[in-house]
């Protein structure tokens, strides 16, 4: 399969060898009342990427794609999460305190688990990581090895931070990625706009960026 608007030239895939990886799309950082809210910020702005990446996800499962998601989780002894990421920003709220949904970033707590909007099927891969990066002590490059997979499409929150850092961690792993553009977003509208910038310059150092209408072309063209 071919994107041809993707950024900086067409993507070229194929369904068996492809992942789409959505990063962290937790009620803690989406839902109101969640942890990114507890932080000062406007969640309304990644709430608003889920109907698109509802799209390309259903779209996805159809032509039968292997998905991968992410949740930030920490073990509930905090064995995984280091003091200077617990206490970095001095927060009100840290990880493993009590918040609205539950002790934050706490794996099996209600605020821990993917919005139900997305919510993983069975099948599809669920990966608990301590850190920012999706390979990060995980074992997520052996699973996808084992499949086969060379490609891998990215969404998620947030898009300087998790998604960027999991992409980056995916090019040193020689994976060719590419990030949706409107299935991504950051609490800080500039953040995302210069990550989609950083991700595709000097001939897509990073991977590749797409609209989600442009992969919703080309399942529908290589069906």
């Amino acid at each position: 399969m071919r994107i041809e608007e993707a950024a900086p030239f067409p993507y070229e895939f194929g369904i068996k060898n492809a992942a789409l990886v959505l990063i962290d799309m937790q009620r803690d950082f989406i839902e109101p009342g969640g942890f990114g809210e507890t932080l000062g910020n406007d969640v309304t702005l990644l709430e608003a990427i889920v109907p698109a990446t509802r799209a390309a996800l259903q779209a996805w499962r159809e032509v039968g794609g292997l998905v991968v998601h992410t949740r930030e989780a920490h073990k509930p002894d905090l064995s995984d999460c280091p003091p200077a990421k617990r206490n970095r920003g001095n927060p009100a709220l840290r990880i493993g305190d009590e918040g609205p949904m539950g002790r934050i970033l706490v794996a099996g707590e209600p605020g821990n688990q993917i919005i139900d909007a997305l919510a993983p099927i069975e099948g599809e891969i669920v990966i608990d990581k301590p850190g920012k990066g999706a390979f990060y002590a995980t074992g997520l490059h052996e699973l996808l090895q084992a499949r086969g997979i060379t490609h891998l499409l990215f969404g998620g929150v947030t898009t300087e931070v998790c998604v960027q850092t999991s992409m980056r961690e995916a090019n040193d792993r020689g994976y060719d990625c590419l990030l949706l553009e409107d299935c991504t977003e950051s609490y800080f509208p500039a953040f995302k706009i210069a990550t989609l910038d950083m991700v595709r310059a000097q001939g897509g150092i990073v991977g590749w960026t797409a609209p989600s209408t442009a992969l919703l072309a080309a399942l529908r063209g290589g069906q």
